[in-house]
């Protein structure tokens, strides 16, 4: 453990988690990093194929501090997409084809551009729009109280956060009152048609330095608790596995779970998750509009692979389609267990 303890403050500046991360430092060093297991599983490397989902996350802005948050997003995160990038955005995604567009964060409905973007994606035809929403920033503030409808109007795929169908632990991972907040909010989205004619799907998170459960098992205990505690109704949940980067790699390293938690990814390493893998058919691009590889890679600044830069003003289709994809100790994260996507698990 001294090694855990010794790494606290170092891992807190972002070229130093990098390359802590890179050095695959596990305990004893007797673990194969992610590479390795690649390898081992006949498996050269990732390459990818068409761009066929444009990820973009447009401001690390939340009302939330939430335990195991990858992207360190909170109330005093400042950085936030510009219109004049979405209209970047917006020309790429005509460009390279693609059919789902998924806007993340922070909480992305705090940019004071959000309808802007929703509203011009709108004007395209034949693409599927996902917005990924904490749920209580619909009641954080009058000027989001009328989000159901907005996200109605646009026929908006909604993937909102809940960590726990139980009060107690998602308000030991999210902050108290969340889970009465989350509640409230998924009852109007319900009035307004979600969880009927309109998707509305829910996300699980781990509480702790474990692996999810079973996918569908715990789906069926969600919808039974949800409908009979709440009269809430919802289509997936969605389970995905907490990933050793920013804010969720402090919590490992304060509670001495790194070694042990790097340990159980690595030995529930499923070739069979990486056929599958989001960052094959998936950009992710930040706030400024520069490319990688999926949101993980894009919080470790670790950019796509391309001589002529990974900003989307400097890149073609022909830049994203059959490169070779970015991987480190915590691509492990996805490829655990079932696997584990930003649609929730792979081989479930």
């Amino acid at each position: 453990m001294d090694m855990e303890s010794s790494t606290l403050s170092m891992i807190k500046n972002l070229e130093a988690q990098k390359k802590f991360l890179s050095n695959g430092i596990f305990g004893d060093g007797k673990l194969p990093t992610f590479r390795e297991s690649l390898r081992s599983s006949g498996i050269q490397e990732l390459k990818a194929s068409h761009p066929g989902i444009f990820q973009v996350n447009i401001g690390y802005m939340c009302n939330q501090t939430c335990t195991h948050c990858h992207v360190d997003a909170g109330p005093d995160r400042k950085e936030m997409m510009t219109k004049k990038d979405m209209d970047l955005c917006l020309e790429k995604i005509k460009e390279f084809e693609c059919k789902t567009v998924d806007i993340t964060g922070g909480a992305p409905e705090m940019n004071p551009n959000f309808r802007y973007f929703i509203e011009e994606l709108d004007k395209i035809e034949q693409i599927e729009i996902i917005v990924r929403s904490n749920l209580t920033i619909i009641l954080a503030n009058p000027k989001y109280h009328n989000l159901p409808e907005f996200f109605k109007k646009h026929g908006i795929r909604l993937i909102s956060s809940l960590p726990c169908y139980q009060e107690k632990n998602t308000d030991k991972q999210r902050g108290k009152g969340v889970y009465e907040k989350s509640i409230k909010a998924l009852k109007m989205l319900n009035e307004v048609g979600y969880g009927k004619t309109l998707s509305l799907d829910l996300v699980y998170n781990p509480g702790g330095a474990f692996l999810p459960p079973s996918q569908d098992d715990l789906e069926q205990e969600y919808k039974k608790s949800l409908f009979e505690e709440h009269g809430i109704i919802f289509n997936n949940l969605f389970a995905l596995t907490n990933l050793p980067i920013n804010r969720f790699l402090d919590y490992l390293i304060e509670s001495e779970k790194y070694n042990e938690y790097m340990e159980t990814l690595v030995t529930a390493f499923n070739p069979f998750a990486v056929q599958e893998l989001m960052c094959r058919n998936t950009i992710s691009v930040n706030y400024q509009g520069y490319v990688y590889d999926c949101d993980f890679n894009q919080m470790l600044e670790m950019g796509i692979n391309s001589k002529d830069g990974n900003h989307l003003s400097q890149l073609s289709l022909n830049h994203l389609k059959n490169r070779s994809i970015i991987t480190s100790q915590h691509c492990y994260g996805c490829t655990a267990g079932a696997g584990s996507s930003c649609q929730g698990s792979i081989t479930e």
